[in-house]
């Protein structure tokens, strides 16, 4: 095994790791939220390792052995070297910090060139954007006709509601997988082996069971902080707009985005539309330092992404 193959792989697994912890928040911070107090955690480990499995298989049988959904048509395969590992390594580190910095700008960015770096950016720019407001305009309708400070369901009804959760995070899992698992399978040959396909499915699944066993992480503040994320019909209409925003953008086009944008987009709509309906219950002092909070951490994110990759480019690749 050469220094290239070992640097591959200490980047899968740092990556796999970060991604697992960090960006999975978006797709299974209401499911861990709602559920953790009805559920053994690894029941809801059980169900989503299934469907990222089943999802790993589907793009690797269909797209000739690439478990990236074809994400990185416009990346390259390159040799790996330590910088390359280096950037998951330090996704880590803020991912123990609480920061959502955005993996696919740390990662990926790493191996794109300048230019692809830029369509990365404006397109988690708009997704942002596109979430927030699609968020607010829904939210504003909801808010009239619910109110998700308190969890208003009946108890008969509960049971209806579960199902239909469960059925809506399989969906967006599904969906979210297709947009991130380009941030670990860079770190991989494109055309995987059955064999490398069931350990990076196992790994994947491994890092899984520790989100679930610590019920999120410091990362899952972020989805506790926000009104009603606990409740089940909440949580079940988030990852429903969640799933269908990232479907858009995924169909879009085939350059990849920051779906951590787009998630804190949708959460900062939200609690600036039940905020407006609400005003005689909340006010600004709480909500704008709130979603300020989240957007100041995406920048620190941001930075620290665009510091590591112009450095990378411009001392270790002057001619990338």
């Amino acid at each position: 095994m050469d220094i290239h193959t070992i640097y591959a792989a200490i980047g899968f697994l740092l990556a796999a790791y970060a991604v697992i912890g960090n960006d999975s928040v978006q797709t299974l911070g209401t499911f861990i939220a709602s559920n953790t107090r009805v559920f053994k955690w690894y029941w809801l480990w059980l169900a989503t390792s299934s469907v990222l499995a089943l999802t790993l298989f589907y793009s690797w049988s269909v797209n000739d052995g690439d478990i990236s959904f074809g994400r990185l048509d416009k990346i390259p395969p390159v040799q790996i070297e330590w910088y390359h590992a280096a950037a998951p390594a330090i996704l880590v580190l803020l991912t123990r910090m609480g920061i959502p910095i955005s993996t696919t700008f740390l990662v990926l960015s790493v191996f794109a060139s300048t230019v692809v770096l830029e369509k990365m950016l404006v397109k988690s720019i708009v997704g942002y954007g596109v979430a927030a407001i699609v968020a607010y305009v829904i939210w504003i309708v909801l808010s009239r006709f619910i109110n998700e400070k308190f969890n208003m369901v009946k108890k008969e009804h509960r049971p209806y509601w579960r199902v239909f959760q469960w059925c809506s995070t399989g969906f967006l899992w599904f969906t979210w997988l297709s947009h991130d698992m380009a941030n670990i399978a860079v770190f991989l040959p494109r055309d995987l082996s059955l064999e490398l396909l069931i350990v990076a499915i196992l790994t994947l699944v491994g890092w899984l069971g520790v989100i679930f066993k610590t019920k999120g992480g410091k990362i899952q503040k972020i989805v506790l902080e926000k009104t009603g994320s606990r409740y089940i019909r909440s949580a079940t209409i988030i990852d429903l707009v969640l799933a269908f925003l990232l479907l858009y953008f995924k169909e879009m086009n085939n350059v990849p985005m920051s779906t951590t944008w787009v998630f804190v987009g949708l959460l900062t709509g939200r609690e600036l539309a039940i905020a407006t309906v609400n005003r005689a219950e909340y006010n600004a002092g709480y909500v704008f330092p709130l979603v300020g909070r989240d957007f100041l951490k995406m920048m620190i994110g941001l930075g620290v992404s665009v510091a590591l990759v112009l450095s990378i480019h411009y001392i270790f690749q002057p001619n990338f």
